[in-house]
């Protein structure tokens, strides 16, 4: 059921891995980043919950009788699963009857209330979180360097590139890494997160469950998400900056509410933090770094263009930092790690840290100028004597406007973002 003009995206090795694992595998995250697509390259067969033809009726046929959407040639999609809750265990018992792997394929858009939804999925249904492109898949790296091989310590020799311009680095973190702004003008896909942000505020975020939110307070708690954008921001901070705006009372409780609505929406996608001990306390006293799934999503709402981040070449750090860490999870998870972030409290600190199912790591910083190359290889390096016991496998810091690749003398990497590769 390939879609005519499918971009292969590097997700597509774990869900053929996963539907050869389980009964059930489902792809969770934001919207328009590629989940329906993705799928239907591995389904046999379809079922759209949110097809409107004949007045959605498939919506309604699935309310009145759930297995009505499981019917058909498996590996079998069932898209926006989420809207008919009582879908998941129609699935696992399906899955249960028979035993069977690759059954279905779920997407889901947004995470639905638990109420309806009886069963755990273990056993029976992955979960296989999905982003937007890395710069990799929409084919604005040069794919030169391997990330595998750096986390590896392998070395990679000399590899060059044409040097990005700041005026390009710019327009990929506005534009993002959305697949319907392939081949669009900067113009045209600017409008992409500015529209997904309203469709968030004024539809998605009322159809979650049955809290009324205050749509002006949702969109002034996004744009101080957007302010904090790449930092580790406190919920007390994101209240003050809402109150600022509004003198009228502001819970913490009510902030909590709307951020934790935003992550069932997969809008923000916080970097936990990271420990080589798995019951150190830093993995509960430090905070996560708050970011959106994409950068584009805090630049629309920062207003923000690349003539205006040209202006502003500080928030342009943190947006750069926070698309050098989207790229680096999806290939990490491609590569079956996980991504963190570290800072101690002598306020040493990686930007980025990747972490393999052996326990080995590598950690990175994120600088789009090169003249802060030799600082963060020395942050870098200072940071990492720390770490006797299981040191990181190597380290490198993740460039904007470069174009060579090269391991330092002192064994840390200069890596262009757009020469990474899984």
């Amino acid at each position: 059921m390939k879609c005519r003009g499918y971009r292969k995206r590097l997700i597509d090795r774990n869900v053929d891995f996963y539907l050869s694992t389980f009964g059930a595998v489902c792809l969770e995250g934001p919207k328009w980043c590629g989940k329906t697509w993705t799928s239907l390259a591995h389904a046999k067969s379809a079922y759209m919950i949110a097809d409107p033809a004949d007045n959605f009726a498939n919506r309604q046929l699935a309310r009145l009788d759930v297995n009505k959407a499981l019917d058909g040639e498996c590996p079998h999609l069932i898209d926006e699963w989420q809207e008919i809750p009582a879908l998941w265990d129609a699935v696992r018992f399906r899955v249960d009857q028979d035993g069977q792997t690759g059954r279905f394929i779920l997407t889901g858009s947004s995470t639905p209330q638990t109420k309806g939804v009886v069963h755990s999925r273990t056993g029976r249904i992955a979960r296989l979180p999905m982003h937007p492109m890395s710069l990799f898949e929409s084919g604005d790296s040069s794919g030169g360097v391997s990330l595998e091989a750096i986390c590896c310590g392998e070395p990679i020799g000399v590899v060059s590139t044409e040097c990005p311009t700041i005026e390009r680095l710019m327009s990929l973190v506005v534009r993002g890494g959305w697949p319907g702004a392939l081949g669009k003008s900067d113009e045209q896909a600017i409008l992409i997160p500015r529209e997904y942000i309203e469709n968030v505020i004024n539809i998605d975020i009322h159809k979650l469950d049955d809290i009324v939110r205050d749509s002006a307070k949702v969109r002034r708690c996004l744009r101080s998400l957007a302010r904090n954008e790449s930092t580790s921001a406190t919920t007390a901070t994101i209240r003050n900056d809402i109150a600022e705006v509004d003198d009228s009372s502001l819970s913490i409780n009510t902030v909590v509410s709307y951020l934790d609505a935003f992550k069932r929406l997969f809008l923000t996608h916080d970097t936990e933090p990271f420990s080589t001990f798995l019951r150190s306390p830093s993995r509960i006293k430090q905070q996560a770094k708050r970011r959106f799934c994409d950068p584009s999503i805090a630049a629309a709402l920062l207003g923000a263009t690349p003539a205006m981040l040209m202006r502003d070449l500080r928030t342009f750090g943190l947006l750069f930092e926070s698309l050098a860490v989207r790229d680096l999870e999806i290939y990490g998870e491609s590569l079956g790690a996980k991504l963190y972030h570290y800072q101690d409290y002598d306020n040493d600190e990686f930007d980025a840290v990747l972490q393999f199912p052996d326990a080995s790591w590598c950690a990175f910083e994120v600088k789009f100028n090169p003249d802060d190359i030799e600082s963060a290889a020395q942050n870098l390096v200072k940071t990492a004597r720390k770490f006797t016991h299981n040191p990181p496998k190597a380290l490198g810091v993740i460039v904007g406007k470069h174009g060579i690749a090269h391991r330092r003398e002192d064994g840390v990497y200069v890596l262009p973002l757009t020469m990474l590769r899984p």
